[in-house]
C-alpha cells in the first residue's frame, strides 16, 4: 500500500504503488507552488489601501498597482483625480521594483549616474521613476507595489513604502 499526504489532502492506493515517484514529485510541486503564491489579492487589496492612505495624507490621490513575485498584475486601482497614464505607470514600477529587487527611485538615480546603467531606461517594461518597492521575505521576492500620480516621484515612493512597511505575508 502506498500512502501520501501533500499539501491538498492524503492519497492511498494500495494497486498502483508504480505511481508513488510521480505522486511524490506533485506533492513536491504543490507545495512549491503555494510557496510562490504567498501574495493573495487580499494583501494586495491591504497594500493598495495602505498606498492610498499614505498618500491621501499628503493631500494626493493615486494610482496603485500590486504584481505577485511572476510580475503578473494582481491589482490595478486608480482615482479618477488622477490621469489615465498613472495606472500603468504604477504597474510598470511595480513590475520594476520586482525585477530588479530594489525600490525605484534608488534605481532611476543610479542609472541617471552611473553611464553602465544608464541603459536600463530603454528596457521596454522597465520605469526608472520613483514610486516602485519590492515585497521580500528571507530574501525571496514575494511582489511589488508601484504608486503614480502622487505629485512626484519622491512622494509616489513614500506612499508605496507606506505600504511595503505594513506588509505581512501570509503564511
Amino acid at each position: 500500500m502506498v500512502s501520501v499526504a501533500t499539501a491538498h489532502g492524503f492519497y492511498s492506493d494500495d494497486m498502483h504503488s508504480k505511481h508513488l515517484p510521480t505522486l511524490l514529485l506533485a506533492a513536491w510541486l504543490a507545495g512549491g507552488a503555494q510557496a510562490d503564491t504567498a501574495l493573495s489579492l487580499g494583501a494586495a487589496q491591504v497594500l493598495a489601501e495602505s498606498a492610498r492612505s499614505a498618500c491621501k495624507a499628503l493631500g494626493r490621490e493615486v494610482a496603485v498597482a500590486v504584481v505577485d513575485a511572476s510580475g503578473q498584475a494582481l491589482l490595478l486601482s486608480r482615482s479618477p483625480a488622477v490621469g489615465p497614464h498613472n495606472l500603468e505607470a504604477a504597474r510598470r514600477k511595480a513590475y520594476t521594483a520586482l525585477s530588479t529587487r530594489q525600490p525605484t527611485l534608488s534605481l532611476g538615480r543610479q542609472a541617471r549616474s552611473q553611464p553602465d546603467t544608464a541603459a536600463l531606461q530603454y528596457l521596454p517594461e522597465l520605469l526608472l521613476l520613483g514610486g516602485g518597492v519590492p515585497l521580500t521575505q528571507g530574501g525571496s521576492a514575494l511582489g511589488a507595489v508601484g504608486v503614480a500620480g502622487g505629485g512626484g516621484p519622491e512622494n509616489d515612493d513614500a506612499c508605496a513604502r507606506a505600504a511595503a512597511v505594513g506588509f505581512a505575508p501570509q503564511p
